[in-house]
């Protein structure tokens, strides 16, 4: 097993690299459910109906907005036949080649022990040895790539709770206009509840997540059938040839009308993220069996309204659709499925969260589990209120799904762009593909993307520098995290002493020795702990049993308990215990000693002190950091959560020994 060396968890703490405060229910620590490899029957059944709730909330919603932004007076377009045709051939194409074949074919393969998302594939990455200085400067751009990614998908989350839950809202405008005043505000007070609901947990209203988007599926679904079978002749834009015969009628302008198409495809990414989840054979079913078929349908039933009543193009042709008496409860509907939606990308970001501590791109945040039985289902206090925000101030800003249309492309696209290069290394280095045939997959996969991207760059001024503008900031936060842990780590390892000198020094001077455990928590497998030397230091004696106890993340999802701790015995009382956690655990003290006895090693639970280090950091020091990082460094350090609460130690355990580091 390749296994990544864990920094400092924090400059306050030279604890592990895991940096997270775990609250964690009374049954103790958790073992996720891996989904099966290949489930039959019932269980796929279940899994599939599921996956729709989780994976497919937001691709699900796009029919809300995605036609109807491609008829905005920017774009020009006329609402005849060659363009409906013409639009309906792009998005119907877009979903199969960007979902179908992209994602649910290719990118799906690339799994780190079953799981999927940006930073799956980043971990892929890191495992691979290094060659030379070529090798690595290649990882600085993929890993750099990788955390843009993530950050990209903080400003999808900023934005698709609000897109969706206003996409929904704006049908009241089409019962009356006097509704129009009144839509911000509900949206506001239904993202208002949503967000507040999260501490609660979302394991009750999870099991029905899946029948509404079922319900949501095949209403939308039965709407584009209604409406198809008053013009049936709108089939005939399945021809990719329409959308050719669109691009060479309208030149550039058929090249920024992408804009609006990618609105069809907001979501993809879900499908590889949250592949851990369910496993690729329920996503895959779900998507063949119902989604894809409910969104072309529904596209195309759009598209023949237009036809036979052109201004339903420039109003809202998702909710003329459906007949007036239909309408309120279609709203209902569609607000409940706006929802779905939104609860997948906060729970996405939470998940993303708790990846990106464990990997140290994050300071220490609050990690409460909300379920006793599922690990997966996790609530992050400041990632929530930091979403709530974003959210509520971005619907006050935009006020329509029109407005943010431009903004939403731009996280999506970006993140798609970057998913591609990424795996292209994947395919090269893991799959063991020849060059020539990954170079040809990624152009055309580059192709798709930057034709989306470009298409959405423009529309940088009227929105789109939104996700940018989070993106960047976030990246900032994480690359400065990373790179403050590891100069501090530089700057802590000169002040310590080779573990065989340490004891060589007992064994000369025969120190005092008190019973009981003492367990010094250090960042290293190596060498002697900072807070070791200041306790020898200043108390001058040492316990019975010493316990130099190291955290490590390793470069998969998950470590089974079997494999997650070793101990090694070094002579007069000391013991190192290494353990090692995947990168979507969360590592628990009481875990590790209990795996630990069974090594051999006897803790006392209530005879065993805590030793943690604490360091005032200083931006004085030599590092080549720039001051301005240095103050951001030490700002999320003095920020970070208490390692105490991370580890899950009884407080009353604890010793806290202090020193001073410049910086």
């Amino acid at each position: 097993m390749s296994v990544s060396k864990a920094d400092p968890a924090s400059s306050s703490t030279p604890t592990p690299g895991f940096t997270a405060s775990i609250e964690v229910p009374a049954t103790g620590t958790f073992e996720r459910q891996k989904p099966e490899a290949n489930p039959q029957g019932h269980r796929l059944r279940v899994l599939t109906l599921t996956a729709l709730g989780v994976v497919y909330g937001d691709i699900g919603t796009s029919p809300l907005y995605a036609f109807k932004e491609a008829f905005l007076p920017e774009y020009g377009l006329t609402p005849d036949a060659l363009t409906v045709y013409g639009l309906l051939s792009m998005i119907t194409w877009a979903l199969i080649l960007v979902v179908s074949v992209k994602y649910i074919y290719f990118v799906m393969r690339a799994d780190n022990r079953g799981e999927g998302g940006i930073f799956a594939l980043l971990a892929l990455l890191l495992a691979q040895p290094l060659e030379g200085q070529r090798g690595r400067r290649r990882r600085m751009t993929m890993v750099a790539l990788a955390i843009f990614g993530a950050a990209l998908l903080y400003g999808d989350g900023v934005i698709t709770p609000a897109i969706s839950v206003l996409g929904a809202i704006e049908g009241l405008e089409v019962v009356t206009p006097t509704f129009s005043r009144y839509v911000v505000i509900i949206t506001v007070v239904i993202l208002a509840t949503l967000f507040l609901f999260q501490r609660h947990g979302t394991e009750r209203v999870g099991r029905v997540f899946g029948p509404v988007m079922a319900v949501w599926f095949v209403t939308i679904g039965g709407l584009g059938i209604w409406h198809i079978a008053q013009r049936p002749e709108v089939l005939l834009a399945l021809n990719p040839w329409f959308g050719v015969k669109f691009f060479l009628a309208h030149g550039f302008g058929g090249a920024i009308v992408l804009g609006a198409v990618v609105l069809a495809v907001t979501g993809a990414e879900a499908l590889y993220a949250d592949m851990g989840h369910f496993g690729r054979q329920p996503i895959q079913l779900a998507w063949f069996t119902l989604v894809l078929p409910a969104l072309i349908l529904n596209y195309f039933g759009q598209g023949a309204l237009v036809l036979g009543d052109p201004s339903a193009a420039t109003h809202n042709p998702f909710y003329l659709m459906a007949p007036r008496a239909m309408l309120y409860p279609l709203i209902a509907i569609a607000t409940c499925a706006a929802i779905v939606a939104s609860q997948a990308l906060i729970s996405g970001a939470f998940s993303l969260t708790q990846q990106a501590v464990q990997l140290g791109y994050s300071p220490r945040v609050t990690i409460a589990h909300t379920s006793k039985t599922e690990a997966g289902q996790i609530y992050v206090p400041e990632v929530n209120t930091a979403l709530a925000i974003g959210c509520i101030l971005v619907v006050f800003a935009f006020r329509s799904t029109t407005a943010l249309s431009a903004a939403y492309g731009i996280a999506v696209t970006g993140t798609m762009a970057i998913t591609s290069a990424l795996y292209y290394v994947v395919m090269t280095t893991r799959f063991g593909w020849p060059k020539g045939r990954a170079v040809a997959l990624t152009v055309a996969f580059f192709a798709i993307d930057f034709a989306f991207l470009g298409a959405n760059l423009i529309k940088i001024e009227n929105g789109g520098w939104v996700p940018l503008a989070v993106a960047v900031g976030l990246f900032v936060l994480m690359t400065t995290w990373k790179r403050g842990r590891a100069e501090l780590t530089t700057e802590l390892n000169k002040r310590t002493i080779p573990l065989t000198m340490l004891l060589e020094d007992i064994e000369r001077k025969k120190p005092v020795r008190v019973e009981g455990t003492a367990v010094f928590l250090t960042s290293s497998a190596t060498g002697v702990p900072l807070v070791l030397l200041h306790h020898m230091k200043h108390n001058k004696v040492f316990h019975r049993q010493v316990i130099l106890l190291s955290m490590q993340t390793g470069d998969v999802p998950e470590v089974p308990a079997e494999e997650r701790v070793r101990v090694e015995p070094l002579g007069h009382g000391f013991f190192r215990v290494v353990a090692t956690y995947g990168f979507m655990q969360n590592p628990d003290v009481n875990d590790v000693l209990k795996l630990a006895q069974k090594e051999g090693l006897v803790v006392r639970k209530n005879d065993t002190t805590f030793y943690l280090g604490r360091e005032r950091i200083l931006p004085s020091g030599a590092s080549p950091m720039a001051r301005w990082r240095k103050a951001i460094f030490i700002f999320l350090s003095r920020n970070a959560r208490s390692p105490s609460e991370f580890f899950n130690i009884p407080t009353g355990r604890v010793v806290e020994l202090g020193t001073q580091v410049e910086l």
